[in-house]
């Protein structure tokens, strides 16, 4: 071989490996590959929920990041986002009162990083359906277990029930459901339903507990509850409250038992600047796909669709991701 030719033949090689060193650098530094869905362009009812307005959502500030809505069908691809273990709960979390404005709420505030990928733990208020049994024990996952009785007793005089409100108690049903928390543990919840929804509704959560679809907390809503002044970081699935809806005057679904709100934190509801619970902001960027979050098509919306129940995260005028209603308002 000519020196000629040696040169023209080494020439070719470092070009060649130039190449592949640029092409291996690329992927070095770029982000780990994680799996995408892609966000489908639902298109919502012209039904509006509760204190529903025509303006359309807002976006809003979060702690890390800009906070887009949504509803634009050419958003972008919903991040799937890796598991992390549950986090301890926060020492302040309900205790920072929240100045609220002329409209009567407090204003929306960026997420604190504690909780922009909330997974805390569950506080019984119920003894657990198997104590201590969870998914890496080693023992078998607990059954299902649900039970419907009335409401009466001592689930009655807790609850925000009283004389005035839309429905009697014999038009109710005390509800107990199995659900998986954040933490990896089955818990036992407590609901107050209409009577007519009150099996259908126990259906719904055997396929969420089926499904290990997470919940941080399910109680009965006390009046303690309704006169609290707000924190913004409440996350209780809750059915039953005798009040009014959100920003009207008209008595609410909950006050009939028909209404349902599940991970409200993760699923805050989003009108304007409105944005409750007000700590919650990073969750109405849909485009994270985090654990407790509801998405189109799911099994939370899919259980609830099985008994004609509807979402609010469908509606157009306002955004209320956490809603389920028979009525759809």
């Amino acid at each position: 071989m000519t020196p000629t030719h040696l040169l023209v033949v080494c020439l070719a090689i470092c070009m060649a490996v130039a190449g592949c060193s640029r092409t291996g650098s690329g992927e070095a530094d770029a982000l780990p590959a994680v799996t995408t869905a892609t966000v489908d362009s639902a298109e919502p009812g012209d039904e509006v929920g509760d204190g529903a307005t025509t303006s359309p959502p807002a976006t809003l500030p979060s702690s890390t990041e800009a906070v887009p809505t949504t509803t634009d069908p050419t958003a972008p691809a919903r991040r799937t986002v890796p598991e992390a273990p549950p986090l301890t709960r926060p020492e302040w979390l309900g205790t920072r009162t929240l100045t609220t404005g002329p409209n009567g709420f407090a204003s929306a505030q960026p997420t604190p990083p504690e909780l922009a990928d909330r997974r805390l733990p569950t506080i019984d208020t119920l003894p657990p359906p198997a104590a201590g049994a969870g998914d890496g024990t080693g023992e078998a996952a607990p059954p299902f277990v649900s039970t419907i009785g009335p409401l009466d007793g001592e689930p009655l005089e807790r609850s925000t029930w009283e004389e005035g409100c839309p429905v009697p108690p014999s038009e109710l049903r005390y509800v107990t459901v199995s659900f998986w928390g954040f933490d990896g543990l089955a818990h036992q919840g407590e609901l107050i339903i209409a009577a007519a929804q009150a099996e259908g509704i126990a259906g719904v959560f055997e396929k969420l507990y089926n499904a290990r679809f997470p919940l941080e907390e399910m109680r009965i809503i006390t009046p303690a509850d309704l006169d609290a002044d707000p924190t913004g970081d409440s996350n209780n699935t809750g059915s039953f409250v005798c009040r009014a809806v959100t920003g009207g005057t008209r008595f609410s679904e909950h006050a009939y038992g028909l209404a349902i709100d599940v991970n409200p934190f993760h699923n805050p509801y989003l009108r304007n600047e409105v944005v409750l619970p007000e700590l919650a902001t990073i969750y109405t960027d849909r485009t994270r796909v985090l654990p407790g979050m509801i998405m189109p098509d799911d099994v939370v919306v899919q259980a609830f669709a099985d008994i004609g129940w509807r979402w609010g995260g469908d509606w157009n005028s306002l955004k209320d991701w956490q809603h389920f209603a028979l009525n759809n308002r």
